[in-house]
């Protein structure tokens, strides 16, 4: 099993609490398959913020400290995980005013951390160990060898010392231990080190045996010319001896296996008692095109380089991937068909080509056809049982809208369905994980299936059933040591905020392990006695805690990071306010700042819609955003006379599955819709004028600024775009065949969902802030925007660029000059 840890992958982060009138009246809900009783929470539409704090406080947010070096604000702990024997925990620290990042070694008691040496890091870099069985030893990898700890003995050995890069560390059945060096499986036998290679695996074509020559002049050459005969007859020769002594001499190893040339390994995982082994393979492609390139003008040498881009989503070319089983008693090599999946040859996509194709006038027929499949992105797709009885595989279609969790029958050599997850837009790219209960034949998974990601466990051979259910999301899940049963993080009591839960193996009642607030995530202590949670709040970055389980105590607070002089600046902490909306039941969850002193009702207030970028991500929640930037650049504007908005609108994370896919084939449509709805709500709540309200946000936020300044021309009086995406055929295939399939099957939804196709639609002030070394959101998008807009004659655009800043900018000065102009113009025209 792995090591219980966590990383942490939020930004920045500490503590402090807000006052929350979260006033909750409770209804119970109606359980199926045996989930567990989850209270539906009927929520005050406002989760108030208390900035009595502020009274008084002299200070002046200036910008120039805003976009300053974030050293100042805290060195936030990250990458952090458990200590063997449950009484320490190590993190990552960055120095001050310097990006190398130090290893933390911090005692449960003690008030600070210890910086751990150089000499002294392959002891403790094991956050992703595997234990054995017997929980006594654990296996990891450091600077790419292999080490053994002793945990009885609190002793290490190092098992490998190369060159190379040693990975997928595994304990096998028989007490050895197992890795991965290059495309090669390794058992090492730790009484006598013998080293056994399992398997090598071979990307090029099956050797040959004898004579292939088939062409008709070979065949003459053969005839014709003695010495061509007879250098033939003794390769032939020569060849047959070599296969009749790896045949019968038992100390040549015979373990290897042909995949084809220009093939790669997608993912291989050995069984634990090394009989077999999974193998993926797809086509060695270059993930480029020679014309992917991205200039860069600032270089060292003065000259202009040329930097390796990704393709863009409309050159992007099917692939599939082939999944092999590997009998290594045997050398047997089996490939596994997709043809006993269910729905794999559907044609999911018949309604978008029928619509597409009749807008050219055509007719398109539908007909069955096998789908591209392939292992899950992003994710460890292969999962052995611990005892090698079972493997299962997770699956999903190159059109995005099936994911598939199968096990292997052995003897029959195919696959065999356990679950299909079916999606009319597209399988989320979160809630993946799966994996096996160590004492019984029962697989759990995370499924969106009922609207919202929970946890569902389904032994091989029976049906699933649910321990989880309710209008929230599970996520982060973690095994309990003895099986009986499950830790996760959820958004249970309010979309905004994350506590700890857990729940029996069979089922049951929920049990809060936090009571926090805020964001937490965390890690199971591997004695399984306490949580170490990291932390946060609105108006804090994130620390990190201990909590005790079993106790009644609050979670005790393990570091202190954040500068006195950011806790003594006159932050405005956010309202969480769920604004009603027009186009769904569900009002949209939405951070608001606004100073005591503005007048609700007076009708003149500006205020300042902010766009949060990525699309699919909560900003709305209780917790510290990674957009931290923004929030002290939102307290200044408070400061200036502002109320600024922050909404979470329909496609944001948090808030299920219905949420997520309502821009399915036209982004820009539902989120447009709600900013409409944030702007009412400002002009009915917060007595601001309806002329008075800009808009900006970057990335996938520049995008709706371009298409709400483009198709709502009347609503906003200026807008900046950040980073923008103006045609979506020109993003990644990753991201942007989800939403919209891929611009030959679906030409209508790229464009109704790229803001070039509505540019003419430009009447009020835009500026377009424009990274140029930006390998995520091409600078090509501004350029062909520019263009557009200069075609169509437009004024009233600025374009300013930035030609050493990537999609997230680094240079404080870039940060200063970026947030001047957008200051500059909401002071100008609002």
């Amino acid at each position: 099993m792995t090591k219980v840890n966590r990383f942490s992958i939020r930004h920045t982060a500490l503590v402090a609490s807000i006052v929350l009138g979260l006033q909750a009246c409770a209804s119970s809900q109606t359980n199926t398959a045996g989930a567990s009783q989850v209270e539906n929470v009927e929520l005050t539409p406002i989760v108030q913020a208390d900035n009595s704090q502020l009274a008084g406080n002299s200070n002046v947010i200036t910008m120039e400290k805003i976009m300053s070096d974030p050293d100042w604000i805290a060195r936030t702990p990250t990458n952090w995980y458990w200590g063997d024997n449950s009484d320490q925990v190590m993190y990552l620290q960055k120095r001050q005013g310097n990006p190398v990042r130090d290893l933390y070694i911090h005692g449960l008691d003690d008030r600070q951390g210890q910086v751990v040496g150089l000499a002294e890091l392959h002891k403790y870099a094991d956050s992703n160990a595997i234990v054995s069985k017997d929980g006594n030893k654990e296996l990891y990898t450091f600077e790419g060898n292999v080490f053994l700890k002793d945990l009885q003995k609190a002793s290490i050995q190092q098992l490998t010392f190369t060159t190379d890069k040693e990975s997928s560390v595994q304990f096998l059945s028989d007490d050895r231990i197992a890795y991965r060096s290059g495309n090669s499986f390794y058992a090492l036998d730790l009484n006598s080190f013998q080293v056994v290679e399992l398997a090598n695996l071979q990307m090029t074509d099956t050797p040959k045996s004898g004579d292939d020559s088939s062409s008709y002049l070979a065949q003459e050459q053969n005839k014709l010319i003695d010495y061509v005969a007879l250098q033939q007859r003794n390769k032939a020769l020569q060849n047959q001896k070599n296969n009749d002594l790896r045949a019968e001499n038992d100390t040549i190893n015979k373990a290897v296996f042909y995949f084809g040339k220009d093939k790669r390994i997608v993912q291989a995982k050995l069984s634990p008692d090394a009989r077999y082994l999974v193998v993926s393979t797809s086509d060695d492609e270059n993930w480029r095109s020679e014309s992917d390139i991205m200039p860069n003008y600032i270089t060292d040498d003065g000259n202009i380089a040329s930097v390796p881009a990704r393709r863009r989503v409309a050159d992007n070319r099917q692939y599939s991937e082939q999944l092999y089983l590997l009998d290594l008693q045997y050398n047997a090599q089996y490939l596994l068909g997709y043809d006993t999946l269910d729905g794999f040859e559907d044609d999911v996509l018949a309604d978008v080509r029928k619509e597409n194709y009749a807008r050219e006038g055509k007719t398109y027929e539908s007909k069955k056809s096998p789908r591209n499949i392939h292992l899950m992105s992003f994710s460890d797709s292969i999962k052995w049982h611990p005892d090698g009885s079972q493997v299962a595989v997770m699956m999903e279609a190159w059109d995005n809208k099936d994911r598939w969790i199968a096990t292997i029958d052995f003897e029959e050599k195919q696959l065999v369905n356990q679950h299909r997850l079916h999606d009319d837009a597209w399988i989320n790219w979160e809630f993946n994980e799966f994996g096996w209960l160590q004492d019984s034949a029962s697989l759990y998974y995370l499924s969106e299936e009922s609207g919202y990601s929970h946890l569902y466990v389904k032994p091989v051979d029976g049906k699933a059933t649910a321990l989880t259910s309710g209008k929230y999301e599970v996520r982060d899940v973690t095994v309990g040591k003895n099986q009986d049963s499950f830790y996760f993080q959820a958004n249970v009591k309010h979309p905004g905020i994350y506590e700890i839960y857990r729940v029996g193996r069979n089922g049951g009642d929920i049990e809060a392990l936090t009571d926090l607030g805020g964001m937490n995530q965390y890690a199971l202590s591997p004695d399984q006695s306490k949580l170490l949670v990291e932390h946060s709040t609105t108006t804090m970055p994130p620390e990190l805690y201990i909590k005790e389980l079993g106790s009644q105590e609050k979670a005790r607070q393990l570091t202190f990071t954040v500068s006195d002089e950011f806790k003594a600046m006159p932050w405005v902490a956010p309202s969480i306010v769920e604004v009603p909306s027009k186009h769904s039941k569900q009002g949209v969850f939405s951070r608001v700042y606004q100073g005591d002193a503005l007048d609700g009702q007076g009708g003149e207030n500006k205020a300042v819609m902010f766009v949060h970028g990525a699309g699919y991500l909560q900003n709305s929640h209780l917790g510290w955003s990674g957009y931290f930037r923004e929030f002290m650049f939102h307290s200044m504007l408070v400061q200036q006379g502002y109320t600024v908005i922050d909404m979470d609108y329909r496609a944001s994370k948090g808030y299920g599955r219905d949420w997520r896919t309502a821009i399915y084939r036209h982004m820009g449509e539902p989120e447009v819709q709600d900013m409409l709805s944030g702007v009412d709500w400002l002009v009915e709540n917060a007595g601001v004028d309806r002329n008075k309200v800009g808009v900006y946000g970057g990335s996938y936020g520049g995008f709706l600024t371009l298409m709400a300044m483009f198709k709502e021309p009347e609503v906003f009086a200026s807008g900046s775009a950040l980073r923008l995406v103006s045609d979506w055929a020109y993003y990644n295939h990753g991201y942007t065949s989800n939403i919209l399939n891929m611009p030959g099957d679906d030409a209508i939804a790229y464009e109704r969902s790229s803001p070039i196709y509505f540019a003419e639609g430009l009447e009020k002030p835009l500026l377009i802030n424009a990274p140029m070394i930006d390998d995520n959101v091409f600078f090509q998008d501004t350029v062909r925007l520019v263009q557009r807009l200069i075609e169509l004659e437009k004024e009233d655009f600025e374009t300013a660029i930035y030609p050493v800043e990537p999609h997230g900018f680094v240079q404080p000065s870039s940060w200063l000059n970026e947030y001047r102009r957008i200051f500059k113009l909401f002071e100008e025209t609002l």
